[in-house]
Formats: C-alpha cells, structure tokens, sequence
C-alpha cells in the first residue's frame, strides 16, 4: 500500500503545554484511518497539524516531520497545505450569507477560477460527490447554505472541500452535532470518498470508527498508545489502556 502521510516525531504546543509528544504514523492512501481516544487526549490537535490549522492559534506551535507524498508540509505556504489536505469540522460551518453554490464555488473563486462554465462543473461534481446535488439543485443560487438541514450543511461542507480537489480530506467528528439519518449517510459517503482521497477521521464513537476505517489510532494524553488494523485495535489490542478504553474502562 502507498502512504499518503507520514507523521514523524509530530510534538505541538499551547503556550508551554505540550500536547502531543512525538507522534510517529503512516496513513495509507484511498483507505479511512480513525483516530480515537478519550477527551483531551490530543485527537483534534493531531489531525489540525495536518493540514496547519494548529498554528492559526496565536499561542500554538508544532515541530516535526509531516509529508504528503513528497511534499513537507511544513516547508510549504500553508494555504497550498489546505488545497491537498482538505478540512471539515465537528460543527457544520457554510457561510451563512452565501447561496449554496456560492458556499461550493468560495475555495474556487479564492484561487483565482472565473470562468462561470468551469464554476458550473465544479461544484455540480463537488456536489454528486457529497451526495448533496439531488437535494439542492432546483435551489442552489436561490437559498444560502446555512438554510439546509445540519446533515445537508455538513455534506455541503465537505463538497466545498472537494471542490478544491484535495488529495486528503480531515474530518474531526464530523457526525456528532447530527442525528442518526445523517449520521449514515456521511459514513456512505467516506466509502464512496475512499475510492478518490484518503480520510483521516477523529470520532468519539468507536462503532463508527470500527465501521468506515480500515486503521486505527488510539492517542492519550498526548501520545499514540497503538495504531494497527481497525479490527487487531477492537479485537485483539496489543496494549492493555487500549483495551481497557475500547471496553469502557475509562474514556
């Protein structure tokens, strides 16, 4: 299998808090790898290194080796590490004053993209991609993004972020602000997206990372305690926090 990203001695900081402490992992191209953990172990931090928003905060700081493919993430401007490695958050975020194809279009029209023709395609792709363009495409310069349902705003979150054509996408709990229906239909969707990009996907439900992900990792406090197959991680750990989380000992 090719990787996609390989993490090596990741450390980050807030201020002099050290909140990851030398994260080594290899994330496999076209699969899902699942990062999971008890609350304030790391997991958002860890995956906000991948693609530099840990440095948007001011007090933030990260030192370490993160490659996509040939690429050093952090020897490149950031806002190029964003093209290739996309982002959707735990809580939908489309821009509220903008249509729904606006919401697709904003990455494009930022990089400099003006043909309306191109403008078209992409975000109908971008959209049959999320699983979304049935639903919207009678509406989708009529009503802003932030008039859909919450499973719509995320799917159309994640559709801005193909739009881009990214060779990664990063999801931190993408499915926790949403109700059961949705719920499935984003866990569809990353099995179609596997077939394209990979995923790297923070979750606080261990069903669902035993569902979509092919690998898992199991952080705390800071450290990565064990990263293997999903099924050696919820069936036969090799170490005994990470059973004793998986079997609700803690967490």
């Amino acid at each position: 299998m090719a990787t996609a990203v390989e993490v090596r001695d990741l450390k980050a900081w807030f201020g002099k808090t050290e909140a990851l402490h030398g994260i080594n992992m290899a994330v496999e191209q076209n699969h899902a790898t699942a990062v999971i953990g008890p609350s304030g172990c790391g997991k958002s931090t860890f995956i906000r290194c991948l693609n530099r928003m840990h440095e948007t905060n001011p007090v933030a700081r990260a030192e370490g080796d993160v490659k996509v493919g040939d690429m050093d993430i952090y020897s490149m401007p950031a806002v190029e590490v964003r093209r290739k490695i996309g982002m959707v958050f735990q809580k939908p975020n489309p821009f509220p004053s903008m249509s729904i194809y606006d919401n697709v279009a904003a990455g494009l029209k930022l990089n400099g993209t003006r043909n309306h023709k191109d403008l078209d395609q992409v975000v109908e792709r971008s959209l049959q991609q999320a699983a979304l363009w049935d639903e919207v495409k009678d509406t989708l310069k009529k009503k802003s993004g932030a008039s859909l349902s919450g499973g719509q705003q995320q799917r159309l979150c994640i559709a801005r972020a193909l739009a881009v054509n990214p060779e990664v996408m990063l999801m931190d709990e993408p499915c926790s602000a949403l109700d059961p229906i949705s719920t499935a239909k984003i866990e569809d969707l990353i099995f179609e997206l596997k077939q394209r990009l990979t995923i790297v996907i923070v979750t606080h439900n261990m069903q669902q990372a035993s569902r979509v992900a092919e690998f898992t990792g199991f952080f705390l406090m800071g450290n990565l305690v064990e990263f293997d197959r999903t099924e050696k991680i919820f069936t036969n750990p090799s170490d005994k926090r990470t059973e004793d989380y998986i079997t609700g000992r803690f967490g």
